[in-house]
């Protein structure tokens, strides 16, 4: 029997977060590429620095007059979305800061297993869903993500002015009977744009809004606040501490209440399983909680380069299951083509919906009218209950 009272601790990254510019940048090119051609090509990596941001990566579009096109608004990409975050600052501004691409045609190798309608790489993929949250995800990440969402609304309305654009979250939740009930610490570091601002002006800023967004009576007397405890934040990203795309993978996934396959989603196109399979496991692990089978449950996919359909499929309910494991496992392999086609197709990944993903969790949002966060739907209730 899994332990029933104990603290859980998960963290969460802002927009403004150097790792989480350049995930946002990656899936922006993605976006445009996916906008002109719905099968483009994209595996695309950023790197930021002080004043400096790197792309380079692999980029397919049907004719090379297209690629080359498409190619010269990537600058402008990259500068508007810094620019959208909010950067202004002397070590990092959207206007002056260089922009080098180095983005090439994808190998011809490569392309051939995927033409073929093959997964793009080998690897694991989980997905996990746990109905301690409306949208069946661990409460930790969930709130974590949440403080750091509204933090940001309010910046861009001009509530909090005051604040920068880098911030970290981090909450350690207790659960009793195993269900979350409180929180026993809270950690806020966010970069602030008045140097005279102590750690002890910055929590009066932020605590209304984290106690907006935590559930009533999960603050107490006893609940430990650690706001900006090194002291003064006022240069933050990539002048800061340098990002790289694919490095929050616990952030955009479960805060490790759940296995990760070890492969980042950003600026990936969904011929690559590390993200749309990641996607299907989440959509189907969702979707066996939200019908009643399981209070938890995990799903792990994995696949061959080159291959269409998944080498296994496992499911694992945590001792929460109404329904056998290996029954679950068949019925999802009934309802839902697993293969990176079927896959794509059922979702339908291959709009530009990507950017928006890149920060404050690719799970637990809802989903969008233009068909993004669509693993998030919870529509194949009942054909997993016919299935089993």
């Amino acid at each position: 029997m899994s332990r029933q009272n104990y603290l859980f601790t998960s963290e969460s990254v802002s927009e403004g977060h150097p790792d989480k510019i350049c995930d946002r940048i990656s899936d922006a090119i993605l976006d445009a590429f996916l906008a002109e051609e719905e099968l483009a090509r994209v595996a695309c990596e950023t790197f930021a620095t002080t004043n400096l941001v790197v792309i380079g990566g692999e980029v397919g579009l049907s004719t090379p007059e297209k690629l080359t096109n498409l190619m010269g608004s990537v600058e402008d990409i990259v500068r508007n979305c810094v620019k959208d975050i909010g950067y202004e600052q002397d070590g990092f501004h959207w206007k002056h800061m260089a922009v080098q691409n180095h983005l090439h045609a994808q190998s011809a190798h490569i392309a051939q297993g995927v033409d073929n309608e093959g997964a793009g790489d080998q690897g694991i993929m989980f997905g996990y869903a746990v109905n301690e949250t409306e949208a069946l995800m661990p409460a930790p990440i969930q709130y974590a993500h949440a403080i750091l969402r509204n933090l940001a609304t309010a910046r861009h309305s001009g509530e909090l002015a005051m604040l920068g654009p880098d911030a970290k979250s981090q909450l350690s939740v207790n659960y009793v009977g195993g269900k979350p009930v409180g929180v026993s610490s809270i950690v806020l570091s966010t970069q602030h744009l008045d140097e005279t601002m102590t750690s002890a002006d910055v929590r009066s800023v932020v605590e209304p809004y984290i106690r907006k967004t935590l559930p009533d009576g999960w603050i107490s007397d006893a609940t430990k606040w650690h706001v900006n405890p090194t002291g003064k934040f006022v240069i933050g990203g990539p002048d800061g501490d340098a990002g790289l795309t694919g490095r929050k993978i616990i952030v955009d996934t479960y805060g490790g209440a759940a296995p990760h396959g070890g492969g980042a989603f950003s600026g990936k196109d969904p011929t690559k399983v590390d993200r749309s399979a990641a996607y299907a496991a989440r959509y189907l692990a969702k979707n066996v909680v939200a019908s009643g089978m399981a209070e938890r449950c995990t799903i792990q996919l994995s696949y061959a380069i080159g291959v269409a359909k998944p080498l296994s499929i496992y499911c694992d309910t945590h001792g929460t299951g109404q329904v056998d494991e290996a029954a679950i496992e068949k019925a999802v392999a009934q309802s839902m083509d697993l293969t990176p086609t079927g896959i794509k197709n059922h979702l339908q990944l291959t709009r530009p919906i990507y950017e928006r993903t890149a920060a404050y969790g690719h799970f637990g949002r809802a989903p969008d009218a233009d068909g993004g966060f669509s693993w998030e739907k919870t529509d194949l209730i009942e054909t997993l209950k016919k299935a089993v």
